[in-house]
């Protein structure tokens, strides 16, 4: 057999693909990031018409080519909050403006085979936005988010996502120098705001595309 981790993924998101639809998510599967980026261009942003979008933190949606193709968009209003060139005091204006925005895109900390989207945020614009706010939310989520249950994802999120992403941001936290989650009290931590999204409602307002690649932490 060619392939035979695509293969085997191909099964393992096609199940998750079931129990999310269980769960009232529209769900998309995606070969790879730019098949992803695709379905989010092609078939989900022109049955949604948004006059909206934005955007939270998320490697993914970089990865996948979104970002470059949606943030100089002339048919929407887009509210970039990666833009660096602004203030500190506007982008936290701006983010609070996101939740009000027709579409937000975003993606996910993990996903449990039962089809729940688990994520852990800084400040909790992206938690907020999947919960409440944006008329639809599209979530871009790597096979390599996928957990069996909640406790492999807080496991994942906590000793894993975390970390590296303080490493990324270089936080001074004790995570980024040790790797392991201290459950510290610094000024820089980034683990604030859980958010545990077991169904969507109204049904279909959140979207998933799984992607059978690697993308983000």
């Amino acid at each position: 057999m060619e392939n035979p981790i695509n293969n085997y993924w191909e099964l393992r998101l096609a199940d998750v693909k079931e129990s999310l639809e269980d769960n009232n998510f529209e769900v998309f599967i995606a070969d790879s990031a730019a098949t992803a980026k695709d379905i989010v261009l092609g078939e989900i942003i022109p049955a949604l018409s948004p006059k909206s979008v934005a955007w939270g933190g998320s490697l993914s949606l970089i990865q996948s080519g979104l970002y470059d193709a949606l943030k100089d968009s002339r048919d929407m209003e887009v509210l970039d909050t990666f833009d660096k060139s602004i203030s500190k005091e506007d982008m936290v204006e701006r983010r609070r403006q996101a939740l009000l925005t027709d579409l937000f895109i975003t993606g996910a900390n993990a996903l449990t085979e039962d089809g729940w989207l688990v994520n852990l945020d800084m400040i909790g614009n992206r938690v907020a936005a999947i919960t409440f706010g944006p008329k639809n939310v599209v979530i871009i989520v790597g096979r390599n988010k996928v957990v069996p249950g909640l406790e492999e994802a807080f496991d994942r999120i906590k000793d894993y996502t975390a970390p590296v992403n303080t490493m990324r941001l270089d936080k001074k936290t004790p995570c980024r120098k040790t790797g392991i989650c201290h459950d510290c009290g610094s000024p820089d931590r980034i683990c604030n705001y859980w958010g545990i999204t077991e169904k969507s409602f109204p049904k279909g307002r959140i979207k998933v595309v799984l992607v059978n690649e690697d993308l983000g932490f």
